[in-house]
């Protein structure tokens, strides 16, 4: 069995992100005989400058892609269609907001210290697409790392202080040199590139084709 290295750069406000990440676990399930995976998420924020107290998703949306009521819903639509093929129900994401999420990204630094990333990531993707939560609280944050086994004075500390902010900006600048501009970006063994929330097929076929090159 080939052991192999999966970094996913992600933020927990995107749909697309959640959508890939549950299409590989498919592949992988699927190819779990012949290949392990060790999987490191990655931060990346899709509104570095959004205001704390963030604003109305649609509004957004709508600023940022010039797009209209009507593809809005399509849009959603097809996301909530596609989370729901790779076993991921979206709640209501009709409204809501959407947030500043550097705070979470410096918690999933202290989440991968202790071995708890990818449990918490999970957590805050629920947290904003299934409970309409805000990944900016610092209380809804501190629930979801105790969640997972988070200590939480050590998760209380870093959000109340700047602990991790040069790391996770390092990261960040880090694989924006990489080329990245937009996410989900899996990076396989440092080397290939699987951009997008594609379909499990791809990522098994990919997988393979990977795999056999070594």
């Amino acid at each position: 069995m080939q052991t192999i290295k999966i970094d996913i750069v992600s933020d927990v406000s995107c749909p697309w992100c959640i959508i890939g990440y549950q299409a590989l676990q498919i592949a992988l399930n699927n190819l779990d005989d012949s290949i392990s995976a060790v999987i490191q998420w990655h931060p990346f924020e899709l509104n570095p400058n959004m205001p704390q107290e963030g604003q109305e998703i649609n509004e957004h949306l709508s600023q940022k892609y010039g797009i209209d009521e009507q593809q809005l819903t399509k849009n959603r639509n097809m996301i909530h269609a596609r989370g729901l093929s790779v076993g991921y129900e979206f709640g209501n994401r009709g409204g809501g907001r959407i947030y500043n999420t550097f705070d979470a990204h410096r918690l999933l630094h202290l989440a991968k210290l202790e071995g708890k990333q990818t449990e918490l990531k999970l957590a805050l993707f629920d947290l904003y697409f299934k409970e309409s939560g805000n990944p900016s609280d610092h209380k809804q944050l501190l629930n979801k790392a105790e969640l997972v086994g988070i200590n939480k004075e050590a998760a209380e500390k870093v959000l109340t202080s700047t602990m991790y902010a040069e790391e996770v900006r390092h990261e960040q600048q880090h694989y924006q040199s990489l080329g990245i501009s937009s996410v989900p970006a899996f990076i396989i063994n440092n080397k290939h590139l699987i951009s997008g929330g594609q379909p499990p097929d791809m990522f098994e076929k990919a997988l393979k084709e990977i795999t056999s090159q070594r």
